[in-house]
């Protein structure tokens, strides 16, 4: 009865409740709005999780803080106190920070090729007092090597593309291959078009993975590989769920692109 009144009332007057009764509900939502008003890219901090947190983009942070902190997309029970995960497009760290919350004795290895946001995320880690995480400035990819990089400024840059002809850097990368070789509890890839390239080359250690976090964008001017990503995924054994944060309301109609991206999707892949 009690959740059948709670639905039936409205989210704004819920949300003026809280702001009415709670004091650390009323806080947040000053910090979230103030975090709103900042332009893009421009450097800043807040202590919404806790500690100071360094941002490189406010805009980018609480795109991440709404999917990780408040509606814990990455959140899975490991059945151990240690579990591994491989991060792979860490960022600023927003994901590692709430991984450690989740699973404080676990053992991360997280991968951030832009040099910049990297040098973020590992003052971050140090804020937080996060231990037994190993930074790496690297891009994920198919083999060792060094490619071109484009730096979007916030949480999507990536291996550059033929479209992409601006603030361009030559980055190092590491085969994701070369770490599966043991029993991982999470891989969470979010790595800006790599991710079905990646996961081909590694197929034959996804084994060893209990559970995946792929974030797959399709780009409007290179066909689309969802098809090559599920597969790979479900002749590895795994289950597959999917939500789409970016999508077109009516796409047989308009089709809208951000960043060269005409879709995207989130696909949570785990062993039934």
């Amino acid at each position: 009865m009690a959740d059948n009144i709670r639905n039936a009332i409205p989210l704004r007057v819920r949300h003026w409740g809280k702001l009415a009764v709670r004091p650390e509900y009323r806080r947040r939502h000053r910090e979230i709005k103030r975090l709103r008003r900042i332009a893009r890219y421009t450097p800043a901090h807040t202590y919404l999780l806790g500690e100071r947190l360094e941002l490189v983009d406010a805009a980018s942070f609480l795109a991440l803080y709404d999917e990780l902190i408040e509606r814990q997309i990455y959140r899975f029970e490991a059945g151990k106190s240690a579990p591994l995960i491989i991060d792979g497009g860490a960022n600023i760290g927003v994901s590692v920070i709430y991984f450690k919350k989740l699973y404080p004795k676990s053992h991360i290895i997280a991968f951030e090729p832009d040099p910049e946001v990297f040098q973020v995320l590992k003052k971050n880690c140090e804020s937080f007092g996060i231990q037994d995480v190993e930074t790496i400035p690297k891009a994920l990819w198919t083999s060792d090597t060094a490619l071109e990089f484009m730096r979007e400024g916030g949480d999507a840059g990536r291996l550059s593309r033929d479209e992409d002809n601006s603030d361009l850097i030559r980055v190092p990368t590491c085969r994701l291959k070369d770490y599966l070789d043991q029993e991982i509890d999470l891989l969470k890839l979010d790595i800006e078009g790599a991710e079905t390239e990646v996961l081909k080359d590694c197929a034959d250690r996804l084994s060893n993975i209990e559970r995946i976090f792929v974030e797959y964008h399709s780009f409007a001017n290179s066909p689309q590989s969802l098809n090559d990503l599920i597969s790979v995924l479900h002749d590895s054994g795994f289950r597959l769920h999917m939500q789409c944060p970016l999508f077109a309301p009516q796409p047989f109609f308009k089709r809208e692109t951000y960043l060269g991206m005409d879709f995207q999707a989130n696909i949570f892949a785990f062993r039934s």
